[in-house]
């Protein structure tokens, strides 16, 4: 039977930040990509069988609010940092997806003091390529159907169809899209510094790469795991960029072996 995983707000770093909660065993923090994230996503609650998992929603994603302070991937690194002291999280296996790996990085280079393990899925954040070409293909430019096709394995399954949403889900898809635009319209998709400071990461880390990941590259992929000492890199089959929403019983083995857990039944 599903685990059902609770919602509610702890004030950090003058934010409200909204928080899903769930399951029992290690802990373990899931930060979620900039399609937002509800409380019965797949990966979520197949985590929360072996995982106490905590998922905060980063501010103006998801509905959460954004204040008026914040408009960079860092910031919302520092307010899950306060939310880490704040619930006392220790010895936590960390997982981020897309902007929700850059943001994983961002902590890591501040502290790995409560880290156990980290494992990014379809990570951004760096810039290693020539400075007149993107790393990252442009997704602000291009049409909402390429965009699809690089996030997704099978686009058709995935494919937002706006008749079947709400006002109030087409609201939240648009300021997901808003916020994704002013942490990471300039400079686009990466903090400059990031790449000199992934050396200091000094925990197990995964990279999970979805095979047809249009976004991520191979060889950009293959930067993380340079620059991360030690660091392992896996692909996920018939998975596009957000292979943990796609493939989410795939991600989740792979994240139990390298837990030393058993995989999934």
């Amino acid at each position: 039977m599903p685990v059902s995983l609770s919602r509610r707000t702890v004030p950090v770093a003058g934010v409200d930040l909204e928080l899903f909660e769930g399951g029992t065993g290690p802990p373990l923090l899931f930060l979620h990509d900039a399609g937002g994230l509800g409380p019965q996503e797949p990966i979520l609650t197949s985590l929360a069988e072996r995982f106490r998992v905590t998922a905060p929603l980063h501010p103006g994603f998801g509905g959460a609010k954004l204040p008026r302070w914040m408009n960079a991937v860092d910031d919302f690194a520092h307010a899950h940092l306060d939310l880490v002291h704040r619930l006392k999280l220790e010895r936590a296996t960390v997982v981020g997806a897309s902007i929700g790996a850059w943001i994983a990085m961002e902590m890591a280079t501040k502290t790995t003091r409560f880290i156990e393990r980290l494992v990014l899925v379809g990570p951004l954040g760096i810039k290693v390529g020539p400075v007149d070409k993107l790393d990252v293909p442009d997704i602000f430019a291009m049409p909402q159907s390429d965009l699809d096709s690089r996030l997704y394995f099978r686009p058709e399954r995935w494919r937002l169809d706006p008749t079947k949403k709400t006002d109030e889900e087409l609201a939240i898809i648009a300021e997901n899209r808003e916020t994704l635009a002013l942490v990471g319209w300039e400079p686009y998709l990466h903090n400059p510094k990031l790449k000199h400071r992934l050396p200091a990461i000094d925990r197990p880390t995964l990279i999970l790469r979805g095979a047809a990941d249009g976004l991520v590259s191979p060889d950009y992929a293959a930067s993380f795991q340079r620059l991360i000492p030690g660091a392992r890199l896996e692909e996920i089959a018939e998975a596009g960029h957000l292979a943990h929403r796609e493939q989410a019983a795939a991600c989740v083995n792979s994240i139990m072996r390298f837990c030393g857990q058993e995989a999934s039944r």
